[in-house]
C-alpha cells in the first residue's frame, strides 16, 4: 500500500511540473475563433515556447504570488505572426483570452474593407466558400476566407457582415508599441480583440502565456455532463494541431 502510495505521487508531481512549466490546458469558452477553435475545445498550450513571463505560471486567472518577476526568461524564441496564443488581457479583469498574433512590435496595422493592411502592404483574403453556423437557435451562413500573412502563414477566418460592412472593418492605423503584440480573433465580426483599444489594444509580451498547439478534446456539452460526453465529442477534432 505505502509504495502504490508513492507511485501515486510520483505521479502526480509529474503532472504538475509539467502543467507548471511544460504544458498547460484550457477549455475554449467563446466563439472569437471560429472556425479554428469552437466552444468545447479543450486544447493544449505550450508554455515553454517563447520562455517565461511571471503570467505563464498562472493558475486559471491567478497568478502565483511568490512568482514575481519582470519580462520573460529562458526565451529561446519570440512569438510569431499567425500564432494562436493565449494571453492576460489587463483591460478586463486579468481574464485569459486567446486570440491571433496578426501585428509584430513596430508594425503598423490598418483594416481597409475588412482586409488586414501591414505595414501598408494588404493581407490577401481567398474566398474559400461559406460557414453554417447557429447562434442562439439561429441558423445562419457567413463566408470564409482564407488570409495570407506576410511570413506565408494562411488561415481561415469567416465574416458574418459583407467585407467593409462590419463593425471593425475600417479601423487604424495603429501603431503597435515595442515589446507589444497586435492579435485578432478569426472570427472577425465576433471577437473582441486588438482593434478595440480600450478593451484589449495591444498586448505586452510578459502577458502572453504560451502558444495553443493542439485540441486534444471537444465536446458541445459543458464540461461536468460527462455521461454525454460519447454522443456529444467531436471526434474529427481530437488531436488536431492549431494553425
Amino acid at each position: 500500500m505505502k509504495a502504490l502510495l508513492k507511485e501515486w505521487i510520483k505521479v502526480a508531481t509529474i503532472i504538475i511540473v509539467a502543467s507548471f512549466f511544460g504544458y498547460q490546458t484550457f477549455k475554449i469558452p467563446s466563439e472569437s475563433m471560429k472556425p479554428t477553435l469552437l466552444v468545447g475545445d479543450f486544447i493544449v498550450v505550450n508554455k515553454y515556447c517563447y520562455g517565461y513571463s511571471q503570467d505563464t505560471f498562472r493558475i486559471g486567472t491567478i497568478n502565483v504570488p511568490f512568482l514575481n518577476f519582470k519580462g520573460r526568461i529562458f526565451s529561446c524564441s519570440l512569438p510569431q505572426r499567425g500564432d494562436v496564443v493565449v494571453f492576460r488581457n489587463e483591460k478586463d479583469k486579468n481574464q485569459n483570452y486567446i486570440k491571433r498574433i496578426i501585428g509584430l512590435p513596430g508594425d503598423t496595422i490598418q483594416l481597409k474593407g475588412g482586409i488586414v493592411h501591414i505595414n501598408g502592404e494588404a493581407a490577401p483574403l481567398v474566398d474559400d466558400g461559406e460557414y453554417s453556423d447557429i447562434e442562439n437557435g439561429e441558423y445562419f451562413i457567413q463566408k470564409k476566407y482564407i488570409e495570407q500573412l506576410p511570413n506565408g502563414v494562411n488561415h481561415v477566418i469567416i465574416k458574418r457582415e459583407a467585407l467593409g460592412k462590419g463593425r471593425l472593418d475600417n479601423v487604424g492605423p495603429y501603431q503597435v508599441p515595442l515589446g507589444h503584440y497586435f492579435l485578432m480573433g478569426d472570427n472577425r465580426d465576433n471577437s473582441q480583440d486588438s482593434r478595440v483599444l480600450e478593451s484589449v489594444g495591444y498586448i505586452p509580451i510578459e502577458c502572453i502565456m504560451g502558444r495553443a498547439d493542439l485540441i486534444f478534446f471537444s465536446s458541445s456539452c459543458s464540461w461536468w455532463e460527462i455521461l454525454k460526453w460519447p454522443f456529444s465529442a467531436r471526434y474529427e477534432r481530437i488531436l488536431t494541431q492549431i494553425k
